[in-house]
């Protein structure tokens, strides 16, 4: 089998991918006419194959090798994972398929009553600080927007992490789409079968068991004997907890560079306009009542579909991707979520932060992203290589204390308020203005006019301004008071780096302790970290051959 590339309008694409094995699709929006550019298996005649009737790749044939998972129930070759998101669970998967036993500690709890922590959370009525948009079963990307693509260079097959997504669930389309996303529905389905199978084959998992003591885990007792096990450190980004245990336990790390500043939001169908280049006048026009005569020959009105509404149902609500330099520091959007909600990401009391999630679907009225200011290590005075995790606690406790400070209402009006987060109107915040009022916002706890202006620091707030005037440059009308700015996004990646050998991937001062993933600063997302999972596991598989 061969390809073909074709370059399509969104309706011929959208009507092509229901027939077609499409093994690649990108929308380029950078001229006014929006293309869409498909990648399709042909026959020995060059015509493309048709789907099965079922439309799915999985009815008309897997397109790649599907694992081969061993039973390991009586394995001798054990390995201690220290995390279930990605990094840990694609580690798991990895060694079953080297006959090695897995076994999980994860500190949450597992998916489905993870689910009722956060809806409680969203409602206004507390939170647990070992169950959250941050740990459980997952990781932090469980309930986040899902996405599937990663800027990293990282070596290794990221189309395999794509491969095994699709494998246990995920649609056709996470194979072939530039920016593949699941979503905040369907990967907690998808992470339950991953866990199902790791069981069915004799790996462990022991949920709300946090790790205190990383030697006593190495040296646990296996079958009778004091032998030393090798340890995958999958923790995440927000175990701070564990980073200061690690330290006080001889484990080598350093402040790395990570980006700290807010989410903005705003209305979805600004942003559709901005970035697919929509002419409301146009599709107003096309909108207009026409006569009609029905099938007794009588008159009757009829409105045209309306023709931006039809755009968006082929390709999906617009996303962003925005950067720029601000005195030497970048200035940049993250985990941007088309069609999306800002949640609260926090993972300890008395500290407010934010994150972005969206469904499968991405059909909430609302955009949000995080925008971010570059922060390298010699920021932040000091040699302790935990100073970074302070410089992001301490922001996140003056957010909350801001909150706290606020006599205005919540927007919109819930009950509590134990983790409503400040906010501004982006153009107020750019002009140095306090908002009177703030505009509708997908943010369930609701969320205070706050003079962010004025309470972040210098070096991120005054970049921030000056990053927004600069994408409204390039897309005038990004900079406009429908869109809200909400505080803190601090978590876009870890401040800290376990240091380990590029070629054994084994902690330098720890031997046989394998840090990988986003919380050992070696990855920065969904499938890069599942990626360095695999990448430790094989290391450890190799070793054992």
């Amino acid at each position: 089998m061969d390809t073909k590339q074709y370059i399509l309008s969104p309706k011929e694409a959208h009507e092509a991918e229901q027939k077609w094995r499409v093994v690649k699709r990108s929308v380029d929006a950078r001229q006014r006419e929006l293309k869409v550019h498909l990648t399709v298996l042909t026959d020995d005649e060059g015509k493309p194959i048709n789907l099965s009737p079922t439309l799915s790749s999985r009815e008309g044939g897997l397109l790649y090798e599907p694992p081969v998972f061993q039973d390991v129930h009586n394995a001798e070759r054990q390995v201690i994972i220290i995390g279930a998101g990605p990094a840990g669970l694609f580690a798991a998967l990895t060694l079953l398929e080297h006959g090695i036993k897995p076994i999980i500690y994860e500190r949450g709890k597992e998916v489905s009553e993870r689910k009722k922590d956060i809806a409680l959370l969203n409602r206004n009525e507390g939170l647990n600080e070992e169950s959250n948009y941050c740990f459980g079963e997952g990781g932090a990307g469980t309930f986040s927007d899902g996405k599937l693509f990663s800027r990293s260079k990282k070596r290794g097959n990221m189309q395999r992490v794509m491969e095994i997504f699709h494998y246990f669930g995920a649609p056709d389309s996470v194979l072939y789409e530039a920016h593949a996303h699941i979503g905040s529905d369907k990967l907690p389905g998808i992470i339950k079968k991953m866990r199902e199978c790791i069981i069915e084959h004799g790996g462990e998992i022991h949920f709300e068991t946090c790790v205190t003591s990383l030697k006593d885990v190495q040296r646990d007792n296996v079958q009778g004997t004091k032998d030393s096990r090798p340890v995958i450190l999958a923790i995440g980004h927000s175990a701070h907890d564990t980073y200061r245990m690690l330290a006080s336990e001889g484990v080598a790390m350093e402040t790395k560079g990570f980006a700290m500043g807010v989410r903005a939001e705003h209305p979805q169908e600004l942003v559709n306009r901005l970035m697919y280049h929509l002419d409301e006048k146009k599709n107003r026009a096309a909108q207009r009542q026409k006569t009609l005569l029905d099938s007794d020959g009588h008159r009757q009105s009829s409105v045209l579909k309306d023709k931006n509404a039809q755009l968006i149902e082929y390709i999906g609500n617009a996303s962003y991707s925005m950067v720029t330099q601000v005195d030497g520091r970048g200035v940049y959007s993250f985990c941007m979520c088309p069609g999306g909600h800002i949640v609260p990401a926090g993972s300890s009391a008395g500290t407010c932060v934010v994150n972005g999630m969206s469904a499968s679907h991405r059909n909430s009225p609302y955009a949000n992203s995080g925008m971010v200011v570059q922060i390298n290590p010699e920021d932040i005075p000091g040699d302790d290589p935990l100073r970074g995790l302070e410089y992001q606690e301490a922001l996140e406790r003056e957010a909350f204390r801001q909150v706290q400070a606020q006599p205005a209402p919540l927007f919109p009006p819930m009950k509590g308020g134990k983790s409503s987060a400040p906010a501004q109107r982006m153009k107020d915040f750019v002009e140095g203005k306090a908002s009177k009022d703030l505009p509708p916002c997908s943010y369930l706890p609701g969320i205070v006019p706050s003079r962010l202006d004025q309470w972040l620091p210098a070096h991120i707030g005054k970049r921030l301004q000056q990053g927004f005037r600069d994408f409204d440059r390039k897309y005038p009308g990004f900079l406009t008071n429908e869109a809200v700015i909400v505080g803190v996004e601090s978590r876009s990646s870890s401040a800290v780096r376990i240091i380990r050998d590029p070629e054994t991937l084994q902690s330098v001062s720890t031997p046989g302790l394998y840090p990988c993933g986003e919380g050992a600063g070696y990855a920065g997302g969904i499938t890069s970290s599942a990626l360095d999972g695999i990448n430790a596991a094989l290391k450890i598989a190799d070793l054992a051959q």
